[in-house]
Formats: structure tokens, sequence, C-alpha cells
């Protein structure tokens, strides 16, 4: 067999499952999947922030000795 027809016979085999993967993954259609019930968003509950203090900082190094 000549290397041109190997790789095209790999090339449908891979064609195949990818094809195949396609299908069983993605759903077809608009009737795929059962519709699901709307989500009812609540009104957010009011959170008490308590303030933080600033983090302590280091101290600054301005100069680096050689």
């Amino acid at each position: 067999m000549r290397a041109e027809s190997v790789g095209g016979l790999l090339g449908a085999i891979v064609g195949a499952a990818v094809l195949a993967a396609a299908f069983y993954y993605v759903p077809v259609g608009p009737m795929a999947r059962p519709m699901q019930p709307a989500k009812v968003e609540l009104p957010p509950t009011p959170v008490q922030t308590v303030p933080v203090a600033p983090a302590v900082r280091g101290p600054v190094v301005r100069e680096v000795p050689n």
C-alpha cells in the first residue's frame, strides 16, 4: 500500500470517530433534553459589612546594596 492510501484510510477512521463523538455528545434538535423549570430569583438579602482595618505594611527598601 502506498502512503497516500494509508493516510486516507486513517483519515477516514479519525473522521468517523469525530462524527460519532459529535452525535454522542451534542443534542440534536430542541427536544433533545427535557425543559427545566425556571428558577425564581429572590431579592438579595442585605449583608452587613464590618469595616476592616488596612493590612500592616512592611518596611520600604529604597536602596539595594551592591
